[in-house]
């Protein structure tokens, strides 16, 4: 009896330890194992060190440490009169959509884009403390065309011309040339004759990154060359002199380095070859002249005023493969590229 008495006490006993200890564990269930779930750094925290100090560097956009400028450029539209203010970049996109074939290499494109964003922080960095400064949407200085007129110019290539140019101008953004560390004039043009030419030549101005250089790239295209022809009157008109029709016209021409014409004596009249590429409207100064009858033919090579970057040069190089930094230093010479904040401060300021 006293046996079966005590095994009873001892199961009662056990029982109750049972439950001591149960509702322990159900305490830390509770109360512990919450507040160390809280403790554990989750991976998707943005407060997490590991995570932020693991991000790859080429993750991170690389103008990230880099303030960008915002100011707007202001266009006078010359159908209109209308004064257009854009963002700097989106002008940018407009200009090469505007000068430069969608259809180039992306290189070339973004070569173009650095060129156009160079030219209007140089431009007004240059007008002498004025707060707004108007450009014109032409030649004179850059061609502009906004969204609307791109749409309508390139219809249902639009989308895929527009993503290509914006991708080129946003892969150099902030960008731009400089010498001496300061933005220079970055002249371009459609198509060298075989060499692009001294400014100097050209402009009376020596300016030491622009410089002729070969460029023979354009010399496979099917517009190379042109012809021109103009009746003895017409020359007469557009030159101001009196030729005779019927006569055999003495004609003596020099040429620059770059055989372009830098002097045309034309019977007793001299002119610039500058002169009488913008008189008779012709694609380049590189020409030769052929008179039949009462009719002057002018044939020229190339198209443009040839100083600077030659744009059809640009994606003949980027076609072989040369990234857009090196094209922009085979056509400047001795020229960095730099960013508008480093270069320009005084216009990020404004």
């Amino acid at each position: 009896m006293k046996q079966t008495s005590t095994l009873k006490v001892g199961k009662h006993s056990t029982w109750r330890f049972t439950g001591i200890v149960g509702i322990a564990i159900l305490m830390c269930t509770i109360v512990i194992i919450p507040t160390i779930i809280v403790m554990i750094p989750t991976k998707n925290s943005p407060d997490t060190a590991s995570d932020i100090t693991e991000i790859p560097s080429s993750d991170k956009t690389k103008n990230s440490q880099i303030e960008l400028p915002q100011f707007e450029v202001s266009i006078k539209r010359s159908q209109t009169g209308e004064i257009e203010k854009v963002p700097l970049e989106k002008y940018v996109i407009s200009v090469v959509a505007s000068e430069m074939p969608a259809e180039f290499e992306a290189e070339a494109l973004k070569a173009q884009a650095i060129a156009a964003r160079t030219y209007i922080v140089n431009h007004l960095l240059h007008q002498d403390g004025e707060e707004d400064v108007i450009i014109s949407d032409t030649t004179e200085h850059q061609v502009y065309k906004n969204e609307d007129e791109l749409k309508t110019a390139w219809g249902s290539d639009f989308h895929w011309k527009i993503e290509k140019v914006t991708d080129a101008v946003l892969a150099t953004e902030g960008e731009i040339i400089t010498y001496d560390e300061q933005p220079i004039t970055p002249t371009f043009f459609s198509m060298s004759n075989g060499f692009t030419e001294d400014a100097k030549n050209y402009w009376g101005n020596e300016l030491p990154y622009l410089k002729s250089v070969e460029s023979k790239w354009e010399e496979k295209h099917p517009n190379f060359t042109e012809q021109n022809v103009f009746t003895i009157d017409e020359i007469n008109s557009k030159l101001g002199i009196s030729l005779q029709a019927g006569n055999a016209i003495p004609i003596q021409i020099k040429r620059t380095e770059s055989n372009r014409v830098s002097e045309l004596v034309i019977n007793d009249s001299t002119f610039t070859g500058k002169d009488i590429r913008e008189k008779l409207n012709l694609r380049s100064n590189d020409f030769s002249i052929q008179q039949k009858n009462e009719h002057l033919i002018f044939t020229t090579k190339g198209y443009g005023h040839g100083v600077g970057m030659s744009q059809y040069g640009a994606n003949g190089m980027a076609e072989e493969g040369k990234t857009y930094k090196e094209i922009l230093s085979y056509y400047y010479q001795d020229i960095d590229i730099n960013t508008i904040t480093e270069a320009a401060p005084t216009l990020v300021a404004k």
